[in-house]
């Protein structure tokens, strides 16, 4: 039986760990490579590392930081943010990562999946969607956003995974803007929709507020591994204490 994952997010800014609201008003969290070590002693399965603010500001990517990590733990990571070329990408590999994260400038060159797929695999090739719902003339659509979700694209977020799967994507990062950093709870509905789309694993992500909406998205959304930030970083739940609430609801994990 194949395990689901828990996977402690970790959101970079200017070498920091910082968390945030609805993508906004974040506070400082950590070093990471601190933060890194107490969540692989936790027992998490991955980590995933965003520079938050990289593709916003036109800066290039945090290959320095993926390197300090991967001196500190052993367990896989996945690198985002930044990334707008096939360099850009083998950079952050060379540096340790074992995936890498396409979001903005995926929806810009949708090539670039199929050509990171094509070097580095499929496995190493995640598509990350910032989705939201927005109303427009009284209908709800579900939009893909890009740029820290400062950016509207006008891409269907149901097409859009599709797409990104056929070019080449191993995994979707699916984070509801909406729910993010609220901690109260995934957006089931967006999140099983995606997963019924695609034939690849979906990562639930944006909401998190305790081991039962983690249960919740893993059984009733279809997710195959569930991201969370601020229940890990501000210390209210541990990875540990998530994936005992996981095993007694009858959901395999690594223990």
């Amino acid at each position: 039986m194949l395990t689901k994952r828990i996977i402690p997010c970790l959101d970079v800014d200017a070498g920091r760990v910082v968390k945030g609201v609805n993508f906004f008003d974040h506070v400082d969290a950590g070093d990471p490579v601190e933060q890194a070590k107490r969540y692989e002693q936790q027992g998490a399965d991955e980590l995933v590392f965003y520079d938050i603010s990289a593709s916003h500001e036109g800066r290039g990517i945090m290959a320095d930081v993926v390197a300090r990590v991967v001196d500190s733990v052993f367990m896989p990571l996945t690198v985002g943010g930044g990334i707008r070329t096939v360099d850009d990408a083998t950079r952050l590999i060379q540096a340790g990562a074992e995936k890498v994260s396409l979001n903005s400038a995926a929806p810009k060159n949708p090539q670039l999946i199929a050509d990171v797929a094509r070097k580095f695999g499929r496995c190493a090739t995640v598509l990350a969607i910032d989705a939201n719902r927005v109303m427009y003339n009284g209908t709800e659509f579900w939009e893909v956003f890009i740029n820290g979700g400062r950016t509207a694209t006008g891409l269907d977020v149901l097409e859009w995974a599709k797409r990104g799967e056929a070019l080449g994507a191993g995994e979707i990062v699916l984070n509801v803007m909406n729910a993010d950093g609220t901690k109260q709870g995934f957006d089931i509905e967006m999140t099983r929709a995606v997963s019924d789309a695609v034939k690849i694993p979906v990562v639930a992500s944006g909401g998190a507020g305790s081991p039962a909406d983690m249960l919740d998205v893993l059984i009733a959304g279809h997710a195959d591994a569930a991201l969370a930030a601020s229940i890990f970083h501000f210390g209210q739940y541990t990875v540990s204490d998530v994936k005992k609430h996981l095993h007694a609801g009858g959901v395999a994990v690594r223990l």
